[in-house]
């Protein structure tokens, strides 16, 4: 055989290529949701976060559908609407469903994020809901007197300094706040009745906040059923493969350079375990 004989045989024949599968991408969606993240937390979710891998997700070439693998116990309100709007947008632009999984707790905004997908699976372990709105802080004025310190704070507007934690707390700006927390909870509450729909068992308990594991959020509507992301994908599309869709990191992160100051690194670690260590996580 001469050389270009053996060249040639070597070349992929037209129709040869072998057939391509069909694609599910796959996104983690894990942590506290906050608009901004910390090396030291235990991950962080916020649009510019994922918004890559969203793209690189709905961007798959044959893509019969998208996954949301989501692991938060919430956070930041309007980050969680962000992420769950983009999510909403891609998927209507490229006509696939979106099927949620949530591992460990899809809980608060952990869950208005798994109400962007179709279809909601959790594990029988899982918690889910927490449809509710929640806020926390300190109050150091004891320790300001204690040590002698003087507080200056200097305003122009009688409201610019509510709920300041250096000074006495205010019932006036307590009840603010409670005003401000109904008006999100109805929010909340709205995402899921649209999205859920007939689905929801129309329970008093649905929107108290409270949590639930897989088989119960099932008899609520919270989800669709119980089942692990590659269970219900094998099952659902066989020929299929799984891909994930990674984010994009930026340069100094892949350099393993901006890390925040001590100070500040350690606050964020502190106030991501509070969020989880609210569901024994």
């Amino acid at each position: 055989m001469s050389v270009a004989d053996k060249l040639t045989s070597r070349l992929p024949m037209i129709g040869d290529r072998g057939e391509r599968k069909d694609v599910v991408a796959v996104v983690k969606l894990h942590g506290v949701i906050t608009p901004t993240p910390s090396p030291l937390a235990r991950g962080s979710i916020n649009l510019a976060a994922v918004e890559s891998a969203l793209t690189r997700a709905f961007g798959h070439e044959r893509l019969k559908a998208v996954a949301l693998q989501i692991n938060s116990p919430g956070g930041a309100p309007t980050q969680s609407g962000l992420v769950a709007e983009r999510i909403r947008q891609l998927a209507d632009e490229k006509n696939v469903p979106v099927l949620a999984f949530a591992e460990d707790v899809a809980a608060s905004g952990g869950y208005w994020l798994a109400c962007a997908a179709d279809e909601i699976y959790a594990h029988r372990t899982s918690m889910v809901g927490s449809i509710g709105v929640i806020s926390g802080g300190f109050g150091f004025t004891g320790l300001l007197e204690r040590f002698g310190i003087e507080r200056r704070l200097h305003t122009a507007g009688a409201n610019k300094s509510r709920l300041d934690p250096f000074s006495p707390e205010k019932p006036e700006d307590v009840e603010w706040l409670k005003k401000m927390h109904g008006q999100l909870h109805e929010l909340f509450v709205d995402w899921v009745t649209e999205r859920r729909g007939d689905r929801l068992s129309g329970s008093e308990d649905l929107f108290t906040g409270d949590v639930w594991l897989g088989a119960r959020a099932v008899e609520l509507g919270l989800i669709d059923g119980v089942g692990s992301l590659r269970q219900v994908i094998t099952e659902r599309y066989p020929d299929a493969e799984i891909a994930i869709a990674e984010p994009k990191k930026p340069l100094l992160a892949r350099l393993g350079i901006g890390a925040p100051a001590a100070a500040s690194a350690l606050l964020d670690a502190v106030q991501s375990k509070a969020a989880w260590s609210r569901f024994g996580l």
